[in-house]
């Protein structure tokens, strides 16, 4: 049953995402409150699958794809209900997040185009700008605005994108886990590169 634990906080992400777009729906009562709480509770999920997996030797190719194809509908999802909450922000920003929005989907592009494989580095960049998006998140749907925050967001979104791009040009073979594209040098050398056994399968 341990074993499944992993799983099991990939999928209660997916969930909680869906969830937290509903409530933003039907507008209940102190939904700020609720979808913050929610979004906390499904950053400690991602946090969390990796390390209980690693722990329990359970982290598998397989495992790892499916956590990155639900975190990207987790965000996803968290960027509708924020949208519905406040249209003006988006309104506002609409290139900015377009842009953003454009060079993720060159990733996977990317990724598929040379491997038939979706994205799985799980970089130590991406994991940063993770935190960035999360709190500005957090900061539109409570204030229905963010400015210095969000610039941030979306510079150092754009910059992981291109690492994980030059990433997935330099491997030679699709793998998940590549810290960085220093990394994804060695791999291509043929070399063994070391992981944390925290962050990284």
């Amino acid at each position: 049953m341990k074993s499944k634990i992993p799983v099991i906080l990939i999928f209660s992400r997916l969930i909680i995402g869906f969830i937290i777009v509903s409530l933003s729906l039907i507008k209940i009562e102190n939904y700020q409150a609720i979808a913050v709480t929610l979004l906390s509770i499904g950053l400690l999920t991602d946090i969390f699958d990796g390390i209980i997996a690693r722990h329990l030797n359970v982290s598998t190719q397989k495992l790892r794809r499916l956590d990155s194809t639900v975190d990207q509908i987790f965000f996803v999802l968290v960027g509708i209900s924020a949208f519905i909450l406040c249209p003006e922000f988006f309104k506002t920003n609409a290139y900015k997040i377009i842009i953003l929005a454009g060079a993720e989907v060159l990733i996977y592009l990317v990724s598929f185009l040379k491997f038939r494989k979706e994205v799985a580095t799980h970089s130590i960049g991406a994991k940063i700008w993770t935190l960035f998006l999360f709190g500005t998140l957090i900061q539109v749907i409570l204030d229905c605005q963010s400015v210095i925050l969000f610039n941030l967001c979306f510079w150092i979104g754009l910059l992981t994108r291109a690492e994980i791009i030059a990433i997935l040009l330099i491997l030679k073979k699709w793998t998940n886990d590549v810290p960085s594209v220093f990394h994804s040098i060695q791999l291509r050398k043929g070399k063994t590169i070391k992981k944390s056994k925290m962050f990284n399968s």
